[in-house]
């Protein structure tokens, strides 16, 4: 099943999802919730809910400048994960990108993220690690 990306007017599902996934990693590095800091950042990103059927299984979150496009959260329910919606994500920005004229498309991701495997299937490297967070970038082409 192919998912559909509508721009995300549910506040509260993306904050709830993003939350849920997001606390097992906070809670290990010592991480809190910055509800001011999503407050903005839900302003200024493009944000995406992905959607199968009638359900938002997940949401995409990006940004850009004139160097490459970023993936600021990519976040599935854990009922989804492990089904190819996350690699149609990674997808759909890349073809986001590609038609912008922009060539990298770069994410961070904790270190223990099984996400990491992902990206780095989907052709991701890590370009540095810091704080336990791995810089990563693709080159579209």
């Amino acid at each position: 099943m192919t998912p559909e990306f509508r721009q995300a007017k549910n506040k509260e599902f993306v904050e709830r999802l993003t939350r849920q996934n997001m606390e097992p990693y906070y809670q290990k590095i010592g991480v809190h919730w910055d509800q001011a800091l999503f407050d903005k950042n839900w302003e200024e990103f493009e944000s995406y809910e992905i959607i199968l059927g009638d359900s938002a299984v997940g949401v995409l979150r990006l940004s850009h400048d004139d160097m490459a496009y970023y993936i600021r959260d990519l976040q599935i329910r854990p009922d989804w994960q492990g089904r190819g919606v996350g690699s149609q994500a990674i997808s759909f920005a890349s073809d986001i990108a590609k038609d912008t004229g922009v060539k990298l498309l770069r994410l961070c991701v904790f270190s223990m993220n099984p996400a990491v495997a992902l990206y780095e299937r989907l052709g991701f490297r890590i370009c540095k690690t810091e704080s336990a967070v791995h810089y990563m970038e693709l080159e579209l082409s």
